[in-house]
């Protein structure tokens, strides 16, 4: 279905930050951007609406989401169930994960702190892609997208948020090197359960 497909891409630009927390779609460009009607550009929309990427007000129009203290919980709840199983019982692609963790520390050592964030969703992009199932998959890129959201919000109080990610990320990577997947999984648990309150922090401002 082309709605679908539109949905799916809108979901994507949403998770490599194109859009920011509160902005208004501008329906007309947007269509000529993707290539659609207006009609199955407003299929979309309730697509992404029913996962709560994007919030349609009467006589305004549509605008992306904006997650609250409250949503970030819930991200890290099911993050923390998700992501620790994954290196535990699934088969992740250990060397992909070790050339994203290689990539963020070039880009931290060379300040771009955009392919910090950018490396560290792809991390754990291909923490839960090793469950081998389309729709944990699915509700994983759904997660992260509305994660993108919640950390361009804090991004303009702490440019460096990310930053203590990818030595962490290391730690991580250093487990599953030596084949401790219950190790590696530990690590990321702490992390996952630890993080939500300094993200938290920065939206109840």
């Amino acid at each position: 279905m082309r709605s679908q497909t539109v949905a799916n891409q809108l979901r994507q630009e949403i998770s490599r930050g194109r859009y920011q927390p509160g902005e208004k779609l501008n329906e007309v460009q947007l269509a000529e951007h993707l290539d659609v009607s207006r009609n199955t550009l407003r299929e979309g929309f309730a697509e992404l609406a029913s996962q709560g990427l994007v919030t349609r007000i009467h006589h305004r129009g549509v605008f992306i989401a904006k997650p609250t203290v409250a949503d970030v919980a819930d991200f890290y709840t099911a993050r923390a169930f998700i992501e620790p199983n994954a290196l535990r019982t699934a088969d992740v692609d250990v060397p992909r994960l070790s050339t994203i963790v290689a990539a963020a520390e070039q880009a931290l050592e060379e300040g771009d702190l955009a392919k910090v964030a950018d490396a560290n969703q792809r991390f754990h992009r291909v923490i839960v892609a090793g469950v081998g199932s389309s729709m944990v998959e699915d509700m994983m890129d759904r997660i992260l997208a509305l994660m993108r959201l919640a950390f361009l919000q804090v991004l303009e109080a702490e440019p460096e948020f990310h930053a203590p990610f990818v030595a962490k990320n290391r730690e991580v990577m250093d487990a599953l090197e030596r084949m401790d997947f219950n190790e590696a999984a530990d690590i990321l648990e702490d992390s996952l359960i630890s993080t939500p309150t300094a993200v938290q922090k920065y939206l109840s401002r």
